[in-house]
């Protein structure tokens, strides 16, 4: 655990500082206010242990700065005052300005280690809580059956991403990628090898999305995505190229579709430039779901791609 100590007084803070090193635990220390905010920006401690009385910033103010850094980052920090005199105006007011608890100074060893046993175990819940908050903010984000990203995801990114490429002026393509003749495989073959020719096809698409900032999404049934950050047109058609061409080596029959004897993809692209005009990311998928559109209309097992300027007119 670390465990940040502001104090003025030099004989407080190397005692204080003593007894938490012999509890086994990091000890970060500041000598006024100022420094204690700085040091708890600087190394996100799991505890402060805070001197009420010093000059310039005192303790209440010190707390009242880190809590509004905790509100920032979503976190919570115990705060415990050290203090010589603790009465109950004092209390009340350590409480009001972001306080957990008092220890009365000199500190008594005995007790400090007590309160640091305590906060541990604080300490280490409020780690499996984050730990479970973040697991379930991932689940949030996957599709149960393919494993990549799903629809709620998707929307994000593209509203993140198209937000970043009008800071960078770069452009931003999207694959919209549906499985040809999809629901005579499943009726043909069952729904459970649906699924797996399903899966197939999400491991494809995220193996061709090779980059990190990469997004390959299930956008339901049998429609997926991929959005391409810092993609030009001609690097969005050649990636949906080999998107064809890796769903068409898998070689899984299709005795059903008209297009080939095989399972394979029709894919949409299109490109948002920032600088050719301003663009919706409803006006995004809608121009890659026309190209999509166009290559299954003629023929599907291909890829269509719409001309940038249709993502150039004023919205």
């Amino acid at each position: 655990m670390k465990v940040l100590i502001v104090d003025d007084t030099e004989t407080n803070l190397e005692l204080t500082s003593l007894y938490v090193n012999r509890a086994g635990h990091e000890v970060i220390t500041a000598q006024d206010g100022e420094q204690g905010i700085e040091a708890f920006i600087a190394h996100q401690p799991d505890l402060v242990l805070l001197d009420v009385n010093m000059p310039n910033v005192d303790g209440y103010d010190c707390a009242k700065e880190i809590r509004s850094k905790c509100q920032e980052g979503n976190l919570w920090v115990p705060i415990i005052f050290l203090s010589a005199i603790i009465t109950d105006e004092a209390i009340v007011r350590g409480i009001e300005a972001g306080g957990d608890d008092y220890l009365p100074k000199p500190v008594s060893q005995a007790v400090l280690q007590a309160k640091l046993k305590a906060m541990q175990r604080i300490a280490l819940m409020r780690q499996e809580l984050q730990d479970a908050s973040e697991r379930l903010r991932k689940l949030s984000s996957i599709d149960g059956l393919t494993q990549i990203y799903n629809r709620r995801h998707f929307d994000e990114s593209l509203r993140k991403e198209m937000a970043q490429a009008e800071r960078t002026g770069a452009p931003l393509s999207l694959l919209i990628c549906d499985v040809d003749h999809f629901k005579a495989y499943n009726d043909h073959y069952g729904h459970v090898q649906g699924d797996e020719a399903l899966k197939a096809v999400a491991v494809a698409l995220d193996t061709i999305s090779s980059r990190p900032h990469d997004i390959a999404a299930r956008l339901g049934g049998e429609e997926f995505v991929l959005l391409l950050p810092a993609t030009a047109r001609q690097g969005a058609a050649k990636l949906a190229g080999e998107l064809v061409q890796v769903i068409r080596d898998l070689d899984i029959p299709h005795a059903k579709s008209p297009s080939a004897k095989y399972l394979t993809v029709s894919v949409g692209a299109a490109t948002y430039r920032p600088n050719h005009g301003h663009a919706s990311p409803e006006t995004v998928i809608g121009s890659a779901d026309l190209a999509l559109y166009e290559a299954k209309q003629t023929g599907r097992n291909q890829v269509k791609t719409h001309t940038e300027h249709h993502l150039s007119r004023k919205q």
